[in-house]
């Protein structure tokens, strides 16, 4: 059946990017996306740091693609890795980083609010941090961060909000943290934009009929004075 077969692909997916995640953690893993090609399977990794997914002589990226080729059986698998342009404009990476400093040992509240300015720093035009476990004792809480404007539901929240989590095991439980990103690209359909050109047109229309009726009225004045010289 065709419905089978798209849930075994989306499974499969899921499965290849959990393992990449893991492999490439130190990396900054900022996600993956598969191409089927005439030649095989093209398989593009996002990374912060693309020499770490590479190795030294390309070691690490022989291990993935033969790992990828005989654990989730891919057909011809060949891995391109490119480098994220802005990291911080990338939900997975930022939500790695607050893990991390989790982990660290730093107040929750701190790492929010520092997370949050460096993604509006970068351009973002909305941000929101959530932080779930147990964070301020023996009982589990969740601690929402939000700056700027960010769409929640529709068409736009599906098609523009990047999303990433990420997991902080600590002594007391595991925290869940959860990034979504207004990028700086996104065009909403209810955005408004300013005719100035057209203010600008009509304003020159004007003058020209102010400067058409002022030489009409000198016209009218050197013909009245003609008039009265002739009489």
């Amino acid at each position: 059946m065709i419905e089978k077969d798209f849930v075994t692909e989306g499974l499969r997916r899921t499965k290849i990017d959990e393992y990449l995640e893991k492999e490439l953690e130190r990396a900054g893993y900022g996600g993956m996306d598969i191409q089927v090609t005439p030649l095989g399977t093209m398989v593009i990794v996002y990374a912060e740091r693309p020499g770490m997914v590479i190795g030294r002589g390309g070691k690490t990226v022989r291990a993935i693609t033969q790992s990828l080729k005989t654990k989730f059986d891919l057909d011809n698998p060949q891995v391109e890795v490119k480098e994220v342009d802005v990291p911080e404009l990338n939900a997975r990476i930022m939500a790695s980083k607050i893990a991390n400093m989790l982990q660290r040992g730093m107040h929750f509240r701190r790492v929010a609010y520092s997370t949050i300015r460096r993604i509006m720093g970068a351009g973002a035009q909305g941000v929101e941090v959530t932080i779930s476990g147990k964070i301020r004792g023996s009982r589990s809480a969740v601690a929402k961060f939000t700056e700027g404007y960010i769409k929640k539901c529709g068409e736009p929240a599906t098609r523009f909000v990047e999303e990433g989590f990420a997991t902080a095991p600590l002594k007391p439980g595991v925290l869940g943290i959860v990034v979504r990103i207004m990028p700086p690209e996104a065009v909403l359909p209810d955005k408004v934009e300013e005719l100035v050109e057209a203010e600008e047109d009509l304003e020159n229309l004007e003058e020209i009929e102010e400067v058409v009726e002022a030489e009409e009225d000198l016209e009218e004045l050197e013909a009245a004075a003609e008039d009265s010289e002739e009489e």
